[in-house]
């Protein structure tokens, strides 16, 4: 028995950790706007 997967699985989880990369780099992003934007809301004049 093989350790390696073959390339379909390969493909597949490749893709799947580039979804979830995606996604939690755009949560990160969200997070990160909306801090900025309080900032600039917030801020004293």
């Amino acid at each position: 028995m093989s350790t390696m997967p073959n390339t379909t699985s390969a493909q597949a989880l490749r893709a799947r950790n580039l979804r979830l990369g995606l996604i939690l780099a755009s949560v990160a992003a969200t997070f990160f706007i909306g801090f900025v934007v309080k900032l600039v809301l917030l801020a004293p004049h």
